[in-house]
């Protein structure tokens, strides 16, 4: 059997039928062999995940905590053989037909792209926006502050890029949700920084390929359709807490000029206030 030179990491937590569907849609995105490995966040669903991936034949990794959605990668990153590019993907992600072969394609055909990122649809089939730029503090505290209040506000648009055209584009970052990355360049990086919990370990790997001089590739002729973020609708206010603590981690990281401080301040504030805030069951939006 030809070795696989692309891999795909995907983290289960309580995934359900959608790693069900997200492993079925593997063949008819790849025409090469993959490899494919699943890594259990330790939830309550780790004898249903297990039995999902023998079926479909990827390798299982248990993990005996929690290590975040980061830290999860890492790992199945770490399992994979002598691969070229990994997918790596939320579970609950369902791939298009030829997608991951048109990722590659132009992975191999633009080398100074470390990371891939397709179309992403919604369930209900609309473009999600997830190539954008770099979130600047003001845009950042703009976004994170009015964006579940005020969908259209200015910053928010501005971050998400949302005039952009759909056309292949260079961007400050991809959703991790569904992007393919150099195997060599994220090792390179050393890979996802696991500080972040949860969300924003996406936007921080975009700004270190950024400043590594490489590029961070939309390539919306590939398609898959993201479902939803079904295992932490269970858990909206801590996930959006996570949320919340992350976006004030990479933003104070990024701006650390003294004379910046009255607007990390206001970051800080007004994150702690907008996260103790009731949900209403929304999940968070990077």
């Amino acid at each position: 059997m030809t070795a696989a030179r692309v891999g795909v990491v995907t983290v289960a937590y309580e995934s359900g039928e959608s790693l069900e569907a997200f492993l079925a849609s593997i063949p008819g995105a790849a025409s090469e062999p993959v490899e494919v490995v699943v890594v259990e966040n330790a939830s309550a669903g780790a004898a249903e995940a297990r039995a999902t991936a023998e079926r479909h034949g990827a390798r299982f990794l248990q993990l005996a905590e929690n290590r975040g959605y980061g830290g999860g990668v890492n790992a199945g990153v770490e399992l994979l053989g002598d691969v070229e590019f990994v997918l790596v993907s939320n579970p609950d992600t369902v791939l298009g037909a030829g997608s991951l072969d048109t990722l590659v394609a132009r992975g191999r055909s633009r080398p100074e792209a470390a990371a891939l990122g397709p179309l992403v649809r919604d369930a209900g089939g609309a473009v999600y926006p997830s190539a954008r730029r770099l979130p600047s503090l003001r845009e950042g505290l703009g976004h994170a502050l009015f964006v579940n209040l005020w969908p259209m506000n200015p910053w928010t648009r501005a971050y998400r890029q949302a005039a952009a055209d759909i056309r292949e584009r260079e961007a400050g970052w991809l959703s991790g949700s569904c992007v393919l990355v150099r195997r060599d360049v994220f090792a390179e990086l050393g890979g996802f920084d696991e500080a972040y919990f949860m969300y924003f370990e996406d936007v921080d790997l975009g700004a270190r390929i950024t400043r590594a001089g490489r590029v961070n590739l939309y390539v919306p002729d590939a398609e898959v359709t993201h479902t939803g973020a079904h295992s932490t609708r269970r858990s909206a206010s801590r996930m959006r807490a996570a949320h919340h603590d992350s976006a004030y981690r990479y933003l104070a990281r990024r701006y650390t000029a003294w004379y910046l401080w009255p607007l990390r301040v206001a970051l800080k504030l007004g994150l702690g206030i907008r996260k103790r805030l009731p949900s209403g069951g929304e999940v968070p939006d990077a």
